[in-house]
């Protein structure tokens, strides 16, 4: 009895919202243009990640909510949803104070709900409004039982209704309202009960889907089906009464037991990715960090991102690094592959998965993080210097055993670098001294240039950037060791400078999204009313397009066969021309190889991120295997693409202009037996080597 009495009371307080002119609720209502955002805005859903060829990687959201239009929900949910939560819903104009009595004294003689008590409208307001709660504060008062928040909710759902038709009001509220199983909307919850979309929805399934409404944890299909038949034939018989359906369909559809078909429910984050899990998770820092997109538009503004992410080249990547490394090794092989001439991130692979708790997974972004150095692939920077000072590809040096450097020092005494199994002591080239990795020449040609600078501003032309020491602390100091690679990068900071030099000397931002859509399928824009995140951002001839074809024909030599000492034969691709450079740092802590073609770039490093470790081998071993296994598969595929011809004045009489390539034979992994340096980064006892990093 207090139950229908407080009814009654608070009949009586609404009655005069509706009654005669309305004039309560309609003098202290807002106008329609004035609605809260909440209410007058686009429906909010989910936010689509898509691949470069257009398949879902994820999506983002708090709450599962995909929205539709009208014409995409069956017309038997909107009579389902109506018949049993408001029947009078095309009679009255927001309120009604007939209908809540009615539904009371209903629900107390059955002794449960049998049916709504709010308009459709005003429970749309008090959902929108608890749904969109910043605080809880903000939730408690959406939802507290006080006259007060009915009053509220009386004013909004009548200035809704003047502006909105009927139809749009039902249809918003189809996709805000909880169906129960994490499902918001009506298209969510048709994918999770039973596998369909809102628009094919028969019967029997709308008639259940509109009982979960008032109390979907009780009337779960999944978990209690004898609950949800009974409140499903409530919600048929309510549809018969409404003349909604007649006797027939009432008997048939009531006599059909309760048939679920489960399907999964959207993919959230960056942790159920189907493919490239830590493109994903660095996509995400990229869009809130980089583009300022914020967390609350990523995760309901229901925008579509469409990514630079190839599949095939990340699953492509994502098998090469376990074929020689397992999931979960201490050990973490990152495969990062871009496109020159764009910056499109194309995959970013890890032996780890991403996100997870078990020992097998990582959620740092290890193909972004700077951790180790990249040893020898740094010695392209300085022939890239030494180039751009008019030092040709045939530059000779004879440099010594150790070699004591005229310029660098280290704690007050000069620099010394020794040689790997003294194969620096003879006279070489600079084209020569790059395949065959030489410590000695580099330091000597370094010497030769007269400082740091001129290679350190050369690798942050072609988008390498300096996190632990900045470069202009580097050049402060005279750093003689940044030849061969002892500062910290990462593996996507390397694969986009090789980028450069693949694009002909153009540096292009690397960038792992092409576009982004809004809700309605226009550009995001920014404040400045551009679009976000669409474009390229690209320099041309950061470095000089001579240097950059030079380089691409010197390097082929440390790839592809017929070239003695060579330390990268491992990544040759029969038939394609390769440009590469293998690193392996101080104390084996790290090997790296990164290499290029006109089309892909694309760096591999190997370490252990948790701490130093001897990784065994060198670089031209696991690391140019790595990048041959990721990308055979993508280039078999592809056309052959050559390389421009070199700059005759800077190749010398040693290089090239545009060799042929050589011949389609199986590729030898000469790395280690040929006589290289390639390891002689660990000094040995009693030098004035660098040692920073060693610990």
């Amino acid at each position: 009895m207090a139950v229908v009495e407080a009814g009654v009371l608070v009949a009586a307080f609404l009655f005069p919202l509706v009654g005669g002119a309305g004039l309560l609720a309609r003098n202290s209502a807002p106008p329609p243009d004035e609605l809260p955002a909440n209410l007058s805005g686009d429906l909010w859903g989910n936010s689509r990640v898509l691949a470069a060829d257009g398949s879902v990687i994820t999506t983002f959201y708090v709450n599962d909510r995909v929205p539709v239009t009208t014409e995409q929900i069956a017309p038997v949910m909107k009579r389902a949803m109506v018949a049993i939560e408001d029947a009078r819903f095309y009679e009255h104009s927001g309120l009604d104070v007939r209908g809540t009595a009615r539904a009371l004294v209903t629900n107390v003689a059955a002794g449960s709900v049998q049916q709504g008590g709010s308009t459709l409208t005003q429970q749309l307001v008090k959902q929108t409004r608890a749904q969109t709660a910043d605080t809880a504060e903000e939730r408690q008062a959406a939802t507290e039982g006080s006259l007060g928040r009915k009053l509220r909710e009386a004013r909004l759902a009548l200035v809704l209704e003047e502006a909105y038709s009927k139809d749009e009001i039902l249809t918003r509220y189809l996709n805000t309202v909880y169906f129960g199983h994490g499902a918001y909307g009506i298209q969510a919850a048709a994918q999770r009960y039973f596998s369909v979309d809102a628009a094919d929805l028969i019967l029997p399934q709308a008639a259940m889907l509109a009982g979960l409404v008032q109390s979907p944890a009780n009337d779960n299909p999944l978990t209690d089906p004898a609950a949800a038949l009974t409140r499903r034939n409530q919600v048929l018989q309510r549809m018969y009464e409404t003349g909604y359906i007649d006797a027939r369909r009432l008997a048939a559809a009531s006599a059909r037991p309760v048939v679920v078909d489960p399907g999964p429910g959207s993919p959230n984050g960056c942790i159920d990715a189907t493919v490239g899990g830590f493109f994903c998770a660095y996509l995400e820092q990229y869009l809130q960090q980089q583009l300022g997109i914020s967390r609350d538009i990523l995760d309901d503004g229901g925008l579509t991102i469409q990514t630079t992410l190839r599949p095939d080249v990340q699953v492509a990547g994502d098998q090469a690094v376990l074929n020689q490394l397992p999931m979960g090794d201490p050990l973490a092989g990152m495969y990062t592959a871009v496109e020159p001439g764009t910056g499109h991130v194309l995959a970013m692979s890890v032996n780890r998965r991403y996100g997870c708790p078990e020992p097998d997974c990582e959620s740092v972004v290890l193909n972004t993080a700077y951790s180790q150095g990249a040893g020898s692939t740094f010695k392209v920077f300085t022939a890239a210097a030494a180039l751009e000072r008019g030092f040709a590809a045939d530059y000779t040096l004879t440099p010594s055993n150790p070699y004591v450097s005229r310029v660098y020092t280290n704690n007050g005494r000069p620099y010394e670098v020794r040689a790997f199994a003294n194969a620096d002591v003879r006279t070489m080239t600079m084209e020569q001294a790059l395949y065959l990795s030489s410590n000695t020449y580099f330091m000597a040609l370094q010497d030769a240039l007269g400082s740091v600078e001129g290679p350190v501003r050369v690798a942050e032309r072609m988008g390498m950037r300096f996190t632990a020491s900045s470069a202009d602390q580097i050049i402060g100091g005279n750093r003689g060791s940044f030849t061969l690679g002892a500062e910290a990068t990462s593996p996507l900071d390397l694969a986009s400078a090789y980028a450069t030099l693949a694009a002909g000397g153009t540096r292009c931002d690397p960038t792992p999204v092409t576009a982004i859509l809004d809700r309605n399928g226009e550009p995001l824009t920014g404040p400045e009313g551009t679009p976000v995140g669409s474009g390229d951002n690209c320099t041309p001839a950061a470095v000089a397009p001579a240097v950059a074809t030079t380089l691409a024909q010197m390097m082929r030599k440390d790839v592809e066969p017929g070239y003695p000492g060579q330390t990268a034969a491992a990544a040759y691709v029969p038939g394609h021309q390769i440009a590469g450079k293998t690193g392996t740092t101080q104390n084996n802590f790290s090997i790296a190889f990164a290499g290029y073609t006109p089309q892909y770039s694309a760096s591999v490093m190997v370490l252990n991120p948790k701490g130093n470790q001897d990784v065994g081998g060198q670089g031209g071993g696991m690391g140019a295997g790595i990048w041959h296994d990721a990308m055979a598969p993508i280039l078999t595929t592809a056309p052959r693409a050559p390389f421009p011809p070199a700059d005759p004045v800077l190749a010398g009489s040693t290089v090239q202009a545009n060799p042929p390539p050589p011949a389609a034979t199986a590729a030898q992994n000469t790395d280690a037996n040929t006589p290289t340096d390639e390891n002689s980064d660990t000094p040995d006892p009693g030098t004035t080597r660098d040692n920073r990093f060693e610990d």
